[in-house]
């Protein structure tokens, strides 16, 4: 089941800002974190999946399937929770977010539902798809001219004057900003991982 309540208070259960915009930010407003009594370690375990969970926007059956698939996969690519994150960031929705082209990966995972995006040309529209080493994602040619694309189009080309040409800090996508599409050029490695997710305790979590 998706969690429906209200998103801030998922933040203060967190202690972070778990979807990027400014109106989950904990520091405005006068409410705080939410103060939790000492965790045991499957209290803690338990927190850090709750936390991944939540910041990829996946229901708990959809976050354990990706934890079966990164142990069935084949030796030599390294540890199960390396196989995990990797398959969580090449997922499509993400993608889309961490190449610029959402605020969100809420908002990626709306523009993927509504087709806004091609992937090698064909037009999809499920948001869990797992992308592969030369995979290219591109806006579809009858939205490039909309108002939300142009600005999106205008920011990220202020953005890359002033980081000198970078668009996305994952180093493992290419993003072309004038044709608004994306290339993986790589597979995403331990540099690349979200710093905040402590896969780690979310495999000792499963593992029991």
């Amino acid at each position: 089941m998706r969690y429906t309540w209200p998103k801030k208070k998922l933040c203060r259960r967190e202690g972070i800002n778990l979807f990027g915009t400014d109106k989950y930010d904990l520091n405005k407003g006068k409410r705080q974190p939410m103060r939790t009594r000492k965790s045991s370690e499957f209290g803690v375990q338990l927190r850090k999946k709750q936390l991944a969970k939540r910041m990829f926007g996946l229901s708990e059956k959809q976050f354990l399937s990706y934890y079966k698939k990164a142990q069935k996969k084949k030796a030599g690519t390294g540890t199960t929770w390396e196989k995990m994150l990797r398959l969580l960031e090449l997922r499509i929705d993400n993608v889309v977010y961490r190449s610029g082209f959402a605020r969100t990966r809420m908002q990626a995972r709306q523009f993927v539902w509504h087709a806004h995006f091609t992937l090698n040309g064909v037009k999809v529209s499920i948001p869990s798809i797992s992308l592969k080493v030369g995979d290219v994602i591109e806006l579809r040619p009858k939205l490039k001219e909309s108002a939300l694309y142009k600005s999106l189009s205008e920011e990220l080309e202020e953005y890359a004057k002033e980081s000198k040409g970078k668009i996305s800090s994952a180093k493992w996508i290419d993003v072309d900003i004038k044709k608004l599409k994306i290339t993986v050029n790589a597979l995403p490695e331990k540099e690349d991982f979200e710093e905040i997710i402590d896969i780690q305790k979310i495999i000792e979590f499963y593992s029991k």
